[in-house]
């Protein structure tokens, strides 16, 4: 699925990779392109307009795992977000959520990137995000989000950071 699999999660590894990518320059046009990994072929990345996301962590596959096996999974990986989501508190002070219910739940809502993308990504789980965060120049301001996501019940739990050169803000659903 993507090219941390079988990786161990290290929040400090997955920080500095979030780090090193605030200077990266975004694409200021087109459209969003998966980029995989050398050698593996999985994903290792999205480019968008002013955007990029990345995956931090994959879990192992869930197939077979139900009740009390599949809430310890889950766990742990929330457990993973929340030591990321404190070492980036530290480093950039306290975050803010942005929720993904619109696209979750209305697929045709028109959505501004980098949400679009998630959603095509399957990475419904809610943002939570700093910005601006200082960069070196000439990178210019940048807002960073981290989710929690899982495709379907089978599937790996995955981490994955956004770095984006414009604020993430949540959709408005006007009906």
């Amino acid at each position: 699925m993507t090219s941390r699999r079988g990786e161990p999660f290290d929040p400090d590894r997955a920080r500095a990779d979030l780090e090193a990518r605030l200077a990266e320059p975004l694409p200021a046009s087109g459209p969003a392109v998966a980029e995989g990994d050398p050698v593996t072929g999985e994903w290792a990345a999205t480019r968008g307009e002013g955007f990029l996301v990345v995956p931090l962590w994959e879990g192992d596959w869930l197939t077979g795992v139900y009740g009390r096996e599949w809430n310890t999974a889950e766990e742990a990986a929330e457990a993973r977000l929340r030591a990321l989501v404190a070492r980036l508190d530290a480093r950039w002070g306290e975050h803010r959520t942005v929720s993904m219910r619109l696209p979750l739940l209305r697929p045709d809502a028109p959505l501004p990137e980098p949400l679009r993308t998630l959603a095509r990504l399957d990475c419904y789980g809610d943002l939570t995000v700093w910005g601006p965060v200082p960069v070196p120049p000439p990178a210019g301001p940048r807002w960073v989000a981290v989710s929690l996501n899982q495709s379907d019940g089978d599937a790996p739990m995955t981490l994955v950071g956004v770095v984006g050169a414009r604020p993430v803000t949540e959709p408005r659903d006007d009906d």
